[in-house]
């Protein structure tokens, strides 16, 4: 006998829902399994084995994340099968910082109404990062809470976990002046800043499907769904042939806020604005809100979604590297003996 409750139904809550909901995700989930899933989907908790070849001392690392506000923009949109790839990101791309390698995801949906084709869409937008990662889902939650949230809205949250030998942890102990701060190019704005950016464009009164110019002919609600890049493999490839003094994954808070989170006291990263390229987003939100370039670079990533930290003797090897792996990387500043923090000039 199949589980079922009319009780619970007439009180806004389907679990039937909840059953083709997880049905129509499996295939979605399918592509993400790893060597080390040893649990279905279903279970209490998702079981994953650990392979210790080549690790010494194993560290886990771990990070958690939403999408925030961004989802707004697959609500007007009615889009749901990217922001999964951005809840992935968030999280993974946190964890590449120590220089871990991310092995297992969980994800967190909490809506209104519970309707099955949308959350396998959002899912298959996770099962989408957890691939580019190269991390399993092996797990999540999808909560029906009528009352909560508006039956056609939801957020969505997730959390992961790699690994790391003790001796790679990226600790920016070696960091000195005469460093290359390499940029690694963002796909958009990201998962941040998007409180900003919906007031500055109105969004709820918006037209966000017209082509514009200024976009490059792409509309502006195609432009800011745009999906977080993922910069995991790169990054491990990177770190397995050269040595990371430090990495920065530029959220919320920009540039002033995240790159000195990797550089260690009595040194500074000195940044060449004039090197930037910045994507002409950035640029239609500061003129369209009128917003200074100090609060730019404090909000936003500009184009930058993650940097580097190498020595100038390995700077040229690190972009031809990251270039190969499919990151159009290039320099954008130095690390100097500094009080400050961070230098944009």
């Amino acid at each position: 006998m199949k589980s079922f409750s009319e009780s619970y139904k007439q009180a806004g809550v389907d679990i039937t829902a909840g059953y083709k909901a997880v049905e129509l995700m499996k295939t979605h989930i399918a592509r993400t399994m790893t060597s080390g899933v040893c649990s279905d989907i279903g279970g209490f908790g998702g079981l994953f084995e650990l392979d210790m070849t080549g690790i010494t001392k194993p560290v886990l690392v771990s990070g958690t994340d939403g999408v925030g506000t961004k989802l707004k923009l697959a609500f007007l949109m009615d889009k749901h099968d990217t922001v999964g790839i951005d809840c992935v990101a968030m999280c993974v791309n946190d964890i590449i910082c120590s220089g871990a390698k991310p092995l297992i995801f969980l994800d967190y949906i909490a809506c209104g109404k519970n309707v099955p084709e949308k959350i396998a869409q959002i899912v298959a937008g996770v099962a989408e990062g957890c691939v580019q990662s190269g991390c399993a889902l092996i797990g999540g939650e999808t909560a029906e809470m009528p009352g909560f949230y508006p039956i056609d809205e939801y957020d969505l949250a997730g959390y992961s976990t790699g690994i790391v030998d003790k001796a790679k942890i990226i600790d920016n102990k070696t960091m000195q002046a005469g460093d290359v701060i390499i940029a690694l190019p963002s796909s958009g704005v990201h998962s941040n800043g998007f409180s900003l950016v919906r007031k500055v464009f109105d969004v709820e009164n918006a037209d966000l499907k017209s082509p514009i110019d200024a976009l490059g002919g792409k509309s502006l609600g195609e432009t800011l769904l745009t999906p977080t890049k993922i910069y995991v493999k790169p990054m491990l490839a990177l770190m397995e042939q050269v040595t990371v003094k430090g990495i920065s994954h530029i959220t919320g808070g920009g540039f002033y806020e995240n790159i000195p989170r990797c550089i260690p006291k009595g040194k500074g990263a000195i940044v060449n604005k004039d090197a930037v390229k910045i994507l002409p987003i950035f640029k239609y939100i500061q003129e369209t809100g009128n917003i200074s370039e100090r609060d730019m670079f404090n909000t936003f990533n500009m184009g930058v979604g993650m940097i580097a930290v190498v020595s100038k003797a390995d700077a040229e090897k690190s972009i031809k590297i990251l270039k190969d792996n499919g990151i159009d990387a290039y320099e954008i500043g130095t690390i100097a003996d500094s009080d400050e923090a961070i230098t944009i000039k």
